[in-house]
């Protein structure tokens, strides 16, 4: 790779840094987040760093800026590892079958106010299957940890969301934070131990990653597993928590997806896995699983390869994954409109295969 290039990418995205606060819940507040009903944060918050970012080509770091030991929020690329979980509970047949209902996964669950926390008991939530909960597309209605799925990036007035009739599970895709919480609290009944610590035992510490890295939830999101009680986490920093997790990582997390699941002769994740997260979501057909964001058509991202993905999140955070290239390129704290002109930089320096 070109040194000199890459040096122009590197300046490139640090000349394109977030015109977010780096007070990350004064940005939450005053944000687009903040102007949603049932706005207030019930999750952790941290100031965030400067702009930062990793290239590895070929399994070698060829480049670094910024602060990438740094333990930042990550947002919305918390969902990749949310399917990295729910993928482990597949994968050992914990969940058999991914076009089964999540309904007959759920036990009784109770809040620490100690409510009965039924998500799936309406006649259309019954039908709502795993593999609708990760593609964004069941449509469920209710409220999760205080937050209506209505409020969340809302479209319509409250009364026509509400007057609406549910498409049926599969039909439509709709980016929404509160199904995401849903679908983590239903993997916890699945494995009935604390997500993160399922991550870090079978995902985090098998790739090498460090031991700074924390999944967190909501102040009100705690359930009474098996007589304990478990914070069920979060599937991004919407409302905070979410992951906190350097730069360093997230990357390792890059070359595990970029390696279909594979670390040194591990198989961490299955293959199968990763080749049904980055199925094209027919309502959607630019969305795999759970924030596995696809360049189908070339349309997001026209620089890269169609194989390319990108693990998203506000901020802006992003893994940029690319298995023609043997590619993988961390980004944090970027404006997302510039993240397509960095991407381009970045291939631009590629000298040789």
């Amino acid at each position: 790779m070109s040194a000199a290039r890459l040096d122009a990418a590197i300046a490139f995205a640090r000349a394109n840094e977030t015109a977010e606060p780096r007070d990350l819940a004064r940005a939450h507040d005053t944000g687009a987040f903040g102007r949603e009903p049932y706005s207030n944060a019930t999750g952790p918050f941290r100031p965030r760093g400067e702009p930062t970012g990793i290239v590895v080509r070929h399994g070698y770091l060829v480049a670094e800026w910024g602060e990438p030991e740094r333990v930042d929020m990550t947002f919305s690329v918390t969902k990749s590892f949310l399917s990295a979980v729910v993928g482990l509970a597949f994968d050992r047949g914990l969940i058999r079958d991914l076009d089964r209902p999540v309904a007959e996964a759920m036990a009784p669950t109770v809040d620490r106010q100690g409510r009965l926390l039924d998500p799936f008991a309406s006649p259309h939530a019954r039908t709502i299957t795993w593999d609708h909960l990760l593609r964004q597309t069941s449509d469920w209605s209710g409220t999760l940890w205080g937050k209506p799925d209505w409020a969340d990036r809302p479209a319509e007035s409250l009364e026509k969301e509400l007057a609406r009739e549910r498409h049926p599970p599969g039909a439509v895709y709709e980016y929404n934070d509160a199904r995401v919480n849903l679908l983590a609290l239903a993997a916890l009944n699945v494995w009935r131990r604390p997500l993160p610590q399922v991550l870090g035992e079978y995902v985090m510490d098998p790739i090498g990653a460090s031991r700074t890295w924390r999944w967190y939830g909501y102040e009100d999101s705690w359930v009474l597993v098996d007589g304990l009680w478990i914070q069920s986490v979060s599937g991004g920093g919407h409302w905070g928590g979410g992951m906190f997790i350097s730069a360093r990582d997230q990357a390792r997390f890059g070359l595990l997806t970029l390696r279909r699941g594979r670390w040194s002769d591990r198989q961490v994740l299955s293959e199968d896995w990763i080749r049904r997260a980055l199925t094209p979501t027919p309502a959607q057909p630019t969305y795999g699983f759970m924030n596995y964001f696809l360049n189908t058509g070339r349309k997001p991202w026209p620089a890269a390869p169609a194989e390319a993905f990108v693990h998203l999140g506000a901020g802006t955070n992003a893994i940029y994954v690319d298995p023609v290239n043997d590619l993988v390129v961390v980004v944090r704290w970027i404006e997302g409109n510039a993240l397509a002109g960095l991407i381009e930089r970045v291939l631009a320096a590629i000298e040789g295969p």
